[in-house]
C-alpha cells in the first residue's frame, strides 16, 4: 500500500484521457485536512467561498482535467438519514460541479442488489483503479493502485450500476 501525495494524485489526472470516476461508499470520513473546515462549518462560519478556497487545489485540478475533455463523475452511496459529514459534503458539492464533476447520490437502501468493491475507488480510463483505504472511524490509511483487468472491470461495472440508480445532485434532497 502507498499513500499518494498531491503530485501523485495530479499525475493520475494529468495522464487520464477519457474518464475519471469516483465511487464513495462511506458515511463518515475523518481525514485530517478536513477537520478544521468541519469545525468552522459546525460553527456556521462556512459557505461556498470558504469551501472553494479550502479545496482550491483540487478544484483547479478538476477544471484542468475537464478542460481536456475528460469525463469526471462522482457517485456517493449514503445512508439515510444522512450523517453530519454527508451534510457537510453535500453543501460543498456545487463547487465540485462548477469545476467539471458530475455528481450523483444513491441512498444505501437502493444499493442492496449491487455488487460493490470493498473500498472507495477512482477508476481512470477503465484501465486503472486507485483504491482509497480508511480506518473504521474514517481516518486515512493509504492508496492501492491496480491495473488488473478483472479488478478494473469489477469496479467499473459497480460504478456504472451505482450511477444508473443514482440521483443527480440537483435533485437529491438530504433526508
Amino acid at each position: 500500500m502507498e499513500s499518494l501525495d498531491a503530485e501523485g494524485w495530479a499525475r493520475l489526472f494529468h495522464s487520464c484521457r477519457e474518464s475519471a470516476w469516483h465511487l464513495e461508499m462511506r458515511d463518515h470520513y475523518a481525514v485530517a485536512e478536513e477537520q478544521a473546515d468541519i469545525k468552522r462549518w459546525r460553527a456556521g462560519d462556512w459557505g461556498p467561498e470558504a469551501d472553494a478556497a479550502s479545496k482550491a487545489g483540487w478544484l483547479d485540478l478538476m477544471r484542468a482535467t475537464a478542460a481536456r475533455g475528460v469525463q469526471l463523475r462522482r457517485a456517493r452511496i449514503v445512508s439515510e438519514p444522512v450523517t453530519e459529514y454527508i451534510r457537510f459534503e453535500h453543501e460543498g458539492t456545487p463547487q465540485n460541479i462548477a469545476a467539471g464533476e458530475d455528481v450523483r447520490w444513491l441512498p444505501r437502501t437502493r444499493a442492496s442488489g449491487l455488487a460493490l468493491p470493498g473500498n472507495d475507488c477512482w477508476i481512470f480510463d477503465r484501465s486503472t483503479v486507485l483504491f482509497n483505504h480508511f480506518t473504521g472511524d474514517g481516518g486515512w490509511v493509504g492508496n492501492e493502485l491496480s491495473s488488473d483487468p478483472h479488478v478494473v472491470d469489477v469496479c467499473a461495472g459497480a460504478f456504472e450500476s451505482v450511477w444508473k440508480l443514482g440521483i443527480p445532485h440537483g435533485q437529491y434532497s438530504l433526508a
